[in-house]
């Protein structure tokens, strides 16, 4: 089978530019891929191809702050409420109306609010590694489910969530220590997981403790590549997008907790999703660890026809496991969701 040629594409809504990837028949089934911090719509270059090859049309935006897509100059522009009008906005400027939406770490609330705030918009739901009615309840929400046996209150009052506290008290410090050499940010970041670390905190409950996301230094680590989530030709692509437009855009999509929280309270049907849904939840992602602990209670909860399935990976998943999280995403859509299958 030839692999499906990627374009690059922009469309311009309500004035803001939208950069996107896109692989497939242009009539075939709408699945729209949201990427999540620090990333771009180059880390769903494993999954546009399997499914485009399938008869969808996949398409993968690069989001608000990031790539090739609008950058903009306020924390307030990057609220929860403004993303998902940009993704309707690119559905409608695709001539569409209704997709599947898939959405990993930050993409994953905004796939989620899409679902619960425009139904209408959302044939089904997918998100990785981050559960529904989590992030997008703000900080203080994720604070309440933190597991005290991994953190206890006194040493890590906000759980495996204290780089989020750092982010709102030290916002300007957290953006200079990862602009002074992007390349290596990136590196020290895209790691993949480790099942030797289960159970144990994750290094993202000592970021304000130690005065930063380096241990305190003012420049990231600099370790080696990690050839099991990006090559490197990845690795410079994400490396050239984060040089030329910076941290503040990424970084200010946390500091809207509590406009996010406010734009979660107006969902339409209490916030219960009707349509499927699918959660993958990485098995060895520390931070938004969500097989063992409550993270994901009111998921369970809240969707009414709800598929999980743990993945052997790290938090950077569809790109650490492509096979995997191809082979998930395929499944459900094939027995989960047959009316959006490419006749």
């Amino acid at each position: 089978m030839t692999k499906a040629a990627i374009s690059e594409n922009h469309v311009v809504v309500d004035g803001h530019d939208c950069f996107h990837l896109a692989a497939g028949p242009e009539d075939g089934p709408l699945v729209v891929l949201v990427h999540g911090w620090p990333e771009l719509s180059l880390s769903w270059r494993h999954q546009l191809p399997c499914l485009a090859a399938l008869g969808f049309r996949a398409v993968a935006p690069d989001m608000r702050g990031y790539g090739r897509s609008s950058i903009y100059d306020r924390h307030e522009d990057y609220a929860q409420e403004l993303i998902v009008a940009d993704m309707i906005g690119l559905i409608r400027a695709l001539g569409r109306e209704r997709a599947v939406w898939v959405g990993h770490d930050w993409g994953a609330p905004v796939v989620w609010n899409i679902a619960s705030h425009h139904p209408e918009h959302c044939a089904a739901v997918a998100g990785l590694c981050v559960p529904y009615r989590s992030v997008e309840l703000g900080v203080d929400h994720l604070v309440s489910l933190v597991d005290r046996e991994i953190y206890p209150e006194d040493p890590y009052p906000a759980g495996q969530w204290e780089y989020m506290r750092y982010y709102e008290e030290s916002f300007a410090a957290a953006q200079a220590e990862m602009e002074a050499d992007p390349a290596a940010t990136v590196r020290a970041l895209f790691r993949a997981g480790n099942p030797k670390t289960l159970g144990k905190p994750s290094p993202t409950a000592t970021v304000r403790r130690a005065g930063g996301w380096f241990k305190g230094s003012a420049r990231p680590t600099d370790v080696p590549l990690d050839g099991r989530v990006l090559s490197a030709e990845d690795h410079a692509v994400y490396a050239a997008a984060l040089e030329r437009n910076g941290f503040f855009g990424p970084n200010s999509w946390y500091m809207n907790h509590a406009a996010n929280a406010c734009y979660a309270a107006r969902a339409v049907n209490d916030g219960v999703l009707e349509m499927p849904a699918l959660f993958l939840a990485g098995r060895y992602d520390l931070t938004c660890e969500a097989i063992n602990s409550r993270l994901g209670e009111s998921m369970r909860e809240y969707c009414r026809d709800l598929t999980v399935t743990p993945i052997d990976s790290g938090h950077w998943m569809a790109q650490e496991k492509p096979a995997e999280v191809n082979a998930a995403l395929v499944h459900w859509l094939a027995t989960r969701v047959p009316g959006c299958w490419p006749s």
